[in-house]
């Protein structure tokens, strides 16, 4: 009694053993699986091959499922159109009248309307099959025989490759080119130690039925050395010129086993997707005289941009794997290039060896006819009187053999001897024919004792296919795999919008239209949030937001979602994780990711860092993940300040004001610039109480803008402030009272002409503008004036530069 365990393992076992060595596996020595044999065999075995007229499909399936293959007729016609499809099989050993399918994935016509007949070079396949050359066996029923493996006079498995899947196995074996394994079989027959290198200089790779462009050279050996191996497969496109100065990008060869129809789809569904700029129509304008799509562009259109997007983001380019396993002395075995082409020579080396001795014994039983005839006519009258004399042909067949010696084969040749032989023409010819023999004989006796002579006749059967049915190479090999860089002009529509950043987090773009339809405070944010950023932007550009734990939040602008104004947007949450207490405290927009300045970051603790805009450059991983920005020295440090800096001609300087109204003004300069993870150096040293509040880019002859918690403002001459060294403990910029003491809250600097409002933000929020015509300068020593109401307002947090009718210029 079996466990069901051992019971299931047994049963499986036996039946993956079947599908691998009987359905799926091609055999390494002629390169097909059993359907194929099959249906070679009883086509060839029924007499319909090329030199004959076409038959019913209906009728090969028929006898193939009768005979040999008892299986579905779907299975074995559906194999029978393949061995006809031209674009599937770089040698075709079928050949079809009648629909056969085509490269969009169409069917074929049923097996009563199609004719087939074997194709010339499937007769090679099948010669010698008649001379003993191959094993036969008993087929399903026991009433035929079959053969285990066909002669295969091509190299089949390399020339029109394989693929099928089975239990545990799967191969995928590319086409190849008929000259150039021979011409490899031809050096490897003469050079049986010759390295993969060399023979790869006559198999360079892969030869497609389709064509199309390989590319990787380091795959293909890859795949040749192992079995396993990848390159990138390409179409074969080119640019042409329209009239209207437009152009089109044409196709003429696809990559193998690509679907036209289905790869002509693609493109159009990602035009009408808008996922691709400048494409105007994909057709397919295939026809007899071969493959083409046209794919027409949009006048300005990139063409070269627009053809990378489509090889990245279609089939016009796929990844081709290599898995080359095949039946190898009845197991499954990964091979490469040189285990298959050796187990080709052997296998054509042990044909000819069993063709020749079929030949030989041939030609022997022959000879040995001939010698008794010839013998008989020497001695004619004899022979004439003792059949004469005997009572029946059994009786005059043992008279001869016991008179004259002759062997029981002589004389049944003597007695069916016809009268018109008996003249002396027919003696010469004999004669002839003996000397003949004796010749073939030891032709092939030394064909049998010399391995020499044997592959001397090998080659020159190899050589003479070769210059019957070799033909040129259809695919390009290109060493190196070429990096397809995609330009985001041709995948977004470029399109003016209005951006809006928000302090809790929501961030959206709005089309013109939309934001104009509509009052610029009509902004769908909630009441305790408000805008960080508001400007006029387009699509193709960048933005960068910061976040006051020190991390950087890149978006393209084109993937922020288009919302109206009036909604509310998406939050940043929902792709990237913000900490409990992270918020976003700066947003900037760049038209391009090539900026030659440098970020200037401060912190709370007093620390000022410079790292170049190049080195935010965002990577992969952008869409779920924030980068550092700046490493905060302790777990209470924070990010109060961000700006762009590129150096102007006018001198610039950088300013630090703290909480408790102590101010540092020095040269940008002085601080180094580094990497990403650092801290930077010290801006101002702070009491242990104090910190900073703002960071801000001064340029010669601003004035500053500062507001205290008590709801005061106050504007002063930045020139007030001499720049000296960073890391001091700096001047006093407001006036120290005992009772209820002025800090400050925040700071900014603006054009001493500037005739603009600013805007004061609370903790409630509350807005409060104020016009900077409004104040005169003070001194240092001033606290300004009252223009906020704390106890109705709220406590002032923020002084900014107000949003414009439309709005703040995008960097340029």
């Amino acid at each position: 009694m079996m466990t069901l365990e051992r019971l299931m393992g047994d049963r499986f076992g036996r039946y993956s053993k079947s599908i691998i060595q009987e359905r799926a596996l091609p055999d390494i020595r002629d390169g097909l699986k059993p359907v194929q044999r099959r249906i070679l065999f009883a086509m060839n075995k029924d007499g319909n091959t090329y030199d004959k007229g076409f038959r019913k499909s209906a009728k090969s399936v028929g006898n193939v499922m009768g005979n040999f293959h008892p299986h579905g007729d779907s299975s074995i016609y559906e194999a029978l159109v393949r061995l006809s499809q031209d674009w599937k099989l770089r040698e075709p050993l079928v050949e079809m009248h009648g629909n056969n399918g085509s490269m969009d994935g169409d069917p074929a016509a049923a097996m009563r309307y199609t004719e087939a007949r074997l194709s010339k070079i499937a007769g090679l396949m099948l010669q010698d099959i008649d001379k003993d050359t191959v094993e036969m066996t008993l087929n399903f029923d026991d009433t035929e025989k079959e053969p285990t493996v066909l002669p295969a006079r091509i190299p089949n498995l390399l020339v029109n490759g394989a693929t099928g899947i089975s239990a545990g196995y799967a191969t995928e074996i590319p086409t190849h080119n008929l000259g150039e394994v021979f011409d490899a079989l031809i050096y490897l027959l003469n050079h049986p130690d010759a390295s993969l290198d060399k023979l790869m200089e006559f198999v360079p790779g892969p030869d497609f039925p389709t064509g199309g462009i390989i590319q990787g050279l380091d795959g293909i050996r890859k795949a040749y050395q192992t079995g396993r191996g990848r390159v990138v497969v390409r179409a074969r496109t080119k640019i042409e010129n329209l009239r209207g100065g437009r152009q089109q990008i044409t196709v003429t060869e696809i990559p193998y086993e690509v679907n036209k129809a289905q790869l002509v789809k693609r493109i159009n569904d990602l035009r009408l997707a808008k996922k691709v700029e400048g494409i105007s129509e994909a057709r397919d304008e295939t026809d007899r005289s071969g493959l083409r799509i046209a794919i027409e562009l949009k006048r300005g259109a990139n063409a070269q941009g627009i053809l990378n997007y489509l090889l990245k983001n279609t089939d016009l380019q796929i990844n081709y794997n290599f898995n080359m396993v095949a039946i190898d002395d009845q197991r499954p075995m990964r091979v490469g290039l040189k285990h298959i082409l050796t187990s080709y020579l052997n296998f054509q080396k042990d044909i000819i060896r069993r063709r020749t001795q079929f030949n030989l014994n041939k030609a022997q039983r022959r000879l040995h006819i001939v010698e008794g005839l010839i013998k008989a006519l020497s001695i004619l009258d004899q022979v004439i009187k003792t059949i004469r004399a005997s009572k029946n042909r059994k009786d005059a067949k043992q008279n001869l053999v016991d008179q004259y010696s002759f062997t029981e084969d002589q004389a049944e040749a003597i007695v069916t001897l016809q009268l018109y032989r008996l003249t002396n023409t027919d003696v010469t010819e004999l004669q002839k024919e003996e000397a003949n023999l004796n010749k073939q004989i030891s032709e092939f006796t030394l064909i049998l004792n010399d391995d020499n002579e044997l592959s001397k006749v090998l080659r020159s059967e190899m050589t003479k296919i070769k210059k019957e049915f070799g033909n040129p190479r259809r695919t390009t090999i290109q060493n190196h795999v070429d990096k397809l860089k995609i330009d985001t002009k041709v995948t977004v529509a470029k399109e003016d919008v209005v951006l809006l950043v928000s302090h809790a987090g929501y961030i959206k773009r709005s089309s013109l239209r939309s934001f104009k339809a509509s009052s610029i405070d009509e902004n769908g944010l909630r009441e305790d949030d408000y805008p960080l950023l508001i400007q006029q932007t387009n699509t193709l550009a960048h933005l960068f937001m910061f976040t006051n734990l020190g991390n950087v939040i890149y978006r393209p602008i084109h993937e922020i979602a288009d919302v109206r104004w009036k909604d509310t947007g998406e939050h940043i949450s929902q792709t990237i994780g913000l900490a409990e207490n992270e918020e976003i405290i700066k947003a900037m927009v760049f038209d391009n990711l090539k900026r030659p300045g440098t970020f200037l970051m401060g912190t709370n603790d007093g620390q000022i860092k410079q790292s170049s805009f190049a080195d935010y450059k965002p990577g992969s991983r952008y869409k779920s993940h924030a980068s550092t920005g700046i490493k905060l020295k302790n777990a209470d440090s924070r990010l109060v300040s961000v700006d762009y800096y590129e150096p102007r001609d006018q001198n610039q300087s950088l300013m630090v004001v703290s909480h408790e109204g102590y101010a540092v003004r020095f040269d940008i300069a002085e601080v180094p610039t580094t990497g990403l993870r650092t801290s930077g150096v010290r801006a101002i040293n702070l009491k242990d109480d104090d910190y900073a509040v703002d960071y801000v880019i001064v340029n010669e002859g601003d004035d500053l803008a500062l507001v205290t918690q008590r709801g005061a403002f106050k504007e002063m001459a930045a020139s007030d402030l001499a720049i000296g060294a960073r890391a001091r403990r700096g001047e006093l910029v407001i006036h120290r009272l005992k009772n209820h003491p002025h800090k400050i809250v925040d700071f900014l600097a603006f054009s001493s002409d500037s005739t603009e409002t600013l805007e004061i933000i609370t903790d409630r929020p509350a807005f409060q503008d104020v016009a900077v015509t409004d104040h005169h300068l003070g001194s240092a020593k001033s606290n300004g004036t009252f223009v906020v109401d704390t106890d109705t307002q709220g406590t002032p947090v923020k002084i900014r530069h107000k949003f414009g009718a439309i709005l703040a210029v995008t960097n340029d």
